[in-house]
């Protein structure tokens, strides 16, 4: 079990995960455009890595969406349609905690600094921290923000401002998240211990190999 000044979470299917299900929100969206569904949330996740930085929510889920509609030739002029309908149908505080995340906060809050390096904008992000009960409970906590220079993680800049608000150095700290590509990738690369929450989806691609692998977080007290 090793020791670290400094414990980093991401939040969205690490510490929370959405109460509305994936599949009537996509359908919605797609019933206020009046068209048939061209995608799944599962086609959504896998054309992540294909959208570019962009500075809002809304530009994120109408590239988004053009990148499914290109793999599938469907419309692509739908995309912006489509991403206002996305996001006016969420609910950032239709949230719950994930097994044993709650606890892994508290045992993490006990034992050093905590830090929050989301890929999500503020704005979003906050309620859901509000939701759960947790804006307080981090040391610093770092939103995707382009206008800032901080872009979304595997980017250096998310973790730069993290160490450098908690004070302390790479090796002194691991970053958790369920995604292999953006946390796993993005601390590894930074020199930080990575811990990954195996979100369990078959569509998960094993391209980066974190320090730790854990299939919930209640597993968080054997390695930390």
């Amino acid at each position: 079990m090793a020791a670290y000044d400094a414990i980093c979470f991401d939040l969205d299917s690490t510490l929370c995960e959405p109460t509305q299900d994936p599949d009537v929100v996509l359908e919605r969206a797609f019933e206020d455009v009046d068209r048939d569904p061209f995608c799944t949330p599962a086609d959504l996740r896998a054309a992540v890595p294909e959208v570019p930085t962009v500075q809002t929510a809304e530009q994120f889920y109408t590239e988004l969406f053009k990148a499914v509609a290109e793999r599938t030739d469907a419309d692509s002029a739908l995309a912006p349609d489509l991403a206002q309908r996305y996001l006016e149908v969420q609910d950032p505080t239709a949230v719950r905690f994930r097994p044993g995340a709650e606890d892994a906060l508290e045992y993490a809050r006990a034992r050093g600094r905590v830090g929050l390096i989301t890929n999500g904008g503020r704005k979003t992000q906050i309620q859901k921290l509000r939701a759960l009960g947790i804006a307080d409970a981090f040391d610093v906590r770092v939103y995707t923000d382009p206008n800032a220079g901080v872009y979304p993680k595997p980017d250096a800049a998310p973790f730069e401002r993290a160490l450098g608000a908690l004070e302390t150095s790479p090796e002194r700290a691991i970053h958790v998240g369920d995604s292999l590509r953006a946390d796993v990738a993005g601390a590894n690369a930074m020199g930080l211990d990575s811990a990954w929450i195996d979100p369990g989806r078959d569509d998960v691609a094993r391209e980066h190999e974190p320090t730790y692998e854990l299939d919930t977080l209640e597993r968080l007290e054997s390695i930390v």
